[in-house]
């Protein structure tokens, strides 16, 4: 549970507050990291957004987007991530999308998922995109997914911090 321990003392250290946009992993992240005591001080909430429709009513992800670039793709994640930062009160946003499996989707293999990492510093906006490939079965595509992106965490932030990163 390190991974998972360090990343609550790092949030909690640099007064983060989390919100999570999750497809593939469908609230996993959030789950993850709550297995911490303690951690509840960090996290404002973890929204489960499988469906178009739920990724456009509840964090404004334009159906353009999903339909030019699709579903699994990082201007998706993109503005998943920038749609929990401006729809809750947090300062971190993380949100992915992706095929955890059991079937790949068109050409888009199984164990592919696209992450989004949004900051808010200094009235400012910092965004950060990858797309990863996981192997495993469907639940061990999502942990690993999971723990992906809550391990990026203090390297984006820390470039934020650092002034590496462009604001938007």
């Amino acid at each position: 549970m390190t991974l998972l321990e360090d990343i609550t003392q790092y949030l909690i250290n640099h007064e983060l507050k989390l919100a999570t946009a999750e497809s593939c992993t469908a609230g996993l992240i959030v789950s993850e990291l709550a297995r911490v005591p303690g951690s509840g001080q960090s996290i404002d909430c973890g929204l489960g957004v499988y469906s178009p429709e739920a990724k456009n009513r509840y964090l404004g992800v334009r159906y353009a987007t999903i339909e030019n670039f699709g579903l699994t793709s990082e201007e998706t994640s993109k503005e998943m991530a920038l749609g929990a930062l401006d729809n809750n009160h947090a300062d971190l946003a993380v949100a992915n999308t992706g095929i955890a499996g059991p079937q790949p989707q068109g050409d888009i293999p199984v164990g592919t998922v696209c992450f989004a990492w949004a900051f808010r510093h200094d009235d400012k906006k910092y965004l950060y995109t990858e797309t990863r490939r996981f192997t495993g079965d469907r639940n061990e595509v999502r942990l690993a997914a999971a723990h992906h992106a809550l391990q990026r965490i203090p390297q984006y932030h820390q470039a934020v911090l650092e002034g590496k990163a462009p604001p938007l």
